[in-house]
């Protein structure tokens, strides 16, 4: 696996593209007209898109009728020397549609716990979290 950067202006807005062409935006956004979002809001991105990966899939292997999936999710970060790694994170996952409450749950664990490379890489150092609901009710 690998990835290009480029800086694509004279300030702090990178375009990062991977083997096959697609790319994301990343920028400083602590600064005025960011049109990227931070290399940190991007590690939050990772793990919902990892996790939600492996939601979808386990539940579409066991026939679950998925409406409509969401996830939020939320760093806190901490001060070590000059860095703010993040200290936790929690992953709320909000799913629609004729869903088994069980095998979501069931779902979300098996992803955290087994499956997601995202969340295992941060794991020795970060807490995560999750939450699932489905159709409006926390599992």
């Amino acid at each position: 696996m690998k990835i290009t950067l480029n800086r694509i202006n004279d300030d702090f807005l990178f375009e990062c593209t991977n083997g096959q062409g697609n790319s994301i935006l990343l920028d400083n956004t602590s600064q005025p007209g960011a049109k990227g979002v931070s290399p940190m809001e991007s590690v939050l991105m990772a793990v919902a898109g990892c996790s939600g990966i492996d939601v979808v899939s386990i539940l579409k292997k066991q026939r679950q009728e998925i409406k409509s999936f969401q996830a939020e999710v939320e760093g806190e970060r901490i001060q070590v020397d000059d860095a703010k790694p993040f200290k936790s994170i929690m992953v709320k996952f909000l799913l629609e549609g004729e869903i088994d409450p069980k095998k979501a749950l069931k779902a979300a664990e098996l992803s955290f716990e087994k499956y997601c490379s995202v969340s295992k890489t941060l794991e020795p150092n970060v807490e995560i979290g999750y939450e699932v609901f489905v159709n409006g009710e926390k599992i």
